[in-house]
């Protein structure tokens, strides 16, 4: 039986959080052993807001390194950097084409982003659906794991791949949001209302996969709690609530386990304890990846097989594309 295809993809316009690592990377490597995963770095993304050319490069490979690291395995997975694959451009062109202007006017990411970067309100920021249609369609993906918040960008890539598929015959597969049943929700420790974001101006509120050891103690011992001193969930302490979550995940027991275990400790045991079982959840991943970042050739080289895997896969949808909409072959 034919594996079904997931396509998912992650911007390198930072490091890897506890957030992105509990509530979505660690999922992706979950699914490689049952589905043919295409996991991509999008850096073409990335440059719909303002980059300085040595980071963007820098922050690719060391976020191609953390993949690696977390547990992508490239004989498993394909696992590459966006632009190294041009019919992602290619096929963008053409989806833009087919894309009203009305569906990319009502996308409530162009609309985040133009407030909060009001000076460079740019054509790809506008059309970068497109483009992201194009990441998911070239490889004629079943599944795209996504949280609640990227449901629309899913369902604009049907829409698109829908009238292209009524105007050319059967072109693309329709691809369905995999929303994961598995996967902790992990909140800011200094705005615990808020989700863990690397944005946040204040770095006490996030915790990065390659942040030593010590800073991730600091972090944990100043996360916000609530009142009381008790350790147990509730909607009035979404403090502890979210410690919990992350003790439960770093650890893997259950949340109830996690407050029988703190019973009457107080939060003075139970802050450092959270933040030491974070660090040994890190451990083997920050070690992995500073060892394939001391090695470049080495990684450089599982960027180009990844690449070369990933254009074989999407040459045959460009080429049937290309044909349908009438360009002569070369």
């Amino acid at each position: 039986m034919n594996q079904k295809i997931i396509f998912s993809g992650i911007q390198p316009s930072g490091y890897i959080t506890l957030g992105n690592y509990l509530g979505a990377l660690r999922n992706w490597v979950r699914l490689q052993e049952e589905y043919r995963c295409v996991y991509c770095v999008v850096d073409m993304h990335s440059i719909t807001v303002r980059q300085d050319p040595e980071t963007l490069r820098r922050q690719t490979l060391e976020l191609f390194a953390q993949l690696i690291a977390c547990g992508l395995d490239p004989q498993k997975s394909v696992v590459f950097v966006q632009s190294h694959v041009p019919a992602h451009a290619e096929l963008a062109w053409i989806l833009s084409c087919h894309t009203m202007f009305g569906e990319l006017s009502r996308m409530t990411q162009f609309k985040d982003k133009s407030a909060s970067h009001a000076d460079n309100v740019n054509a790809g920021l506008f059309t970068y659906p497109a483009l992201m249609a194009a990441d998911i369609l070239l490889y004629q993906a079943d599944l795209v794991p996504v949280g609640e918040d990227q449901k629309q960008h899913v369902e604009l890539t049907r829409d698109v791949a829908g009238r292209m598929n009524a105007l050319y015959g059967d072109v693309f597969t329709m691809p369905e949001p995999y929303i994961p049943q598995v996967g902790a929700r992990i909140m800011s420790l200094t705005e615990p209302e808020k989700k863990m974001s690397k944005s946040s101006e204040n770095p006490n509120s996030y915790v990065l996969l390659l942040d030593r050891p010590e800073d991730i103690l600091k972090k944990f011992k100043r996360a916000v709690t609530d009142s009381g001193s008790e350790v147990r969930r509730s909607p009035d302490k979404p403090g502890v609530s979210n410690l919990i979550a992350i003790y439960a995940a770093a650890t893997g027991k259950t949340p109830e386990a996690v407050e029988a275990k703190f019973e009457g400790q107080g939060y003075g045991r139970f802050k450092p304890a959270v933040g030491e079982a974070v660090v040994e959840l890190f451990r083997p991943i920050r070690e992995k990846t500073e060892d394939l970042l001391k090695n470049r050739d080495h990684l450089e080289e599982l960027c180009r097989i990844g690449a070369q895997r990933a254009a074989a896969m999407a040459e045959p949808t460009l080429s049937l594309v290309k044909d349908k909409v009438g360009f002569l072959k070369k």
